[in-house]
């Protein structure tokens, strides 16, 4: 199975039997059947993925709108540290444990509600319109649903062809902006707006833009990954990884896209 961008996927299985169920898009060009089945388990289908990533998302969107609502906005950096440590424990666990993609859910949830509260509370304030960070945190969960949407058609479709080479390419540049918002992070504790890749700028907008397009093509990659997961038949409860590495993936584009419009707000 070829490798994935997203770190979640590392730990699936290469087979394990055959699921005999369609999967994201058609078969990759090179493709084999899977051997017969090595494991008694049930072997993963799309209704799995489908089940078990709706689940995620709800917990997560159940989170969020509570956090939003209470206000509750001093949670924004211990969830961010809760999730990253939930997000590596899960990412190098090599058996899925619902219960932990789950807790990560909700704590992702906090961050989402509180990083949408203070995004929210900061656009009131730069435009004087009281409302106006509700409308755009509602174009950020549009925009959102609209990427994810467009990549899967575009998956379907064979649009863009998932090759080795391309999942290379933007593995690297993943790794690169991470390393950029390391450096930036560093630095703005020296100079108050870092490198300038978070200041509101024309290279902050940039910056967003390409992260923005890189959290879209990762979705090709993470539905490839899925695909391939389904037709080698790895046991079913590989679909709550593959459920957890598609939150990743959405939680950074959202969080990516508010950044972005709450630039076109500021001052």
């Amino acid at each position: 199975m070829r490798s994935s961008s997203n770190p979640a996927f590392r730990n699936l299985p290469t087979g394990g039997g055959y699921g005999g169920y369609a999967g994201f898009g058609q078969p990759q060009a090179g493709y084999q059947q899977a051997p017969p089945p090595l494991t008694s388990e049930r072997p993963m289908t799309i209704d799995d993925v489908v089940t078990k990533t709706g689940i995620t998302l709800a917990v997560v969107a159940v989170a969020a709108v509570v956090t939003y609502l209470t206000q509750a906005w001093f949670l924004l950096f211990p969830a961010a540290i809760i999730g990253l440590v939930l997000g590596l424990i899960i990412s190098f666990k090599r058996v899925p444990s619902p219960p932990l993609v789950i807790a990560y859910a909700a704590v992702e949830g906090v961050f989402l509600g509180s990083f949408s509260g203070i995004i929210g509370g900061m656009i009131d304030t730069w435009t004087r319109n009281p409302g106006q960070g509700v409308v755009v945190i509602g174009q950020a969960v549009i925009g959102t649903i609209g990427v994810f949407a467009g990549m899967l058609v575009v998956y379907k479709t064979g649009a863009i062809r998932v090759t080795p080479k391309f999942t290379k390419w933007i593995t690297g540049a993943i790794i690169g902006v991470a390393v950029l918002m390391l450096f930036n992070l560093i630095a703005s504790f020296f100079m108050p707006a870092g490198l300038g890749l978070r200041s509101g700028g024309a290279l902050a907008i940039i910056f967003s833009l390409v992260c923005i397009g890189l959290a879209a093509f990762s979705f090709l990659i993470d539905f490839d990954a899925a695909d391939q997961a389904i037709r080698a038949g790895v046991p079913a409860k590989y679909a709550w990884q593959i459920a957890f590495g598609l939150t990743v993936t959405l939680v950074w584009l959202y969080t990516e896209i508010l950044r972005l419009l709450s630039y076109f707000n500021s001052d």
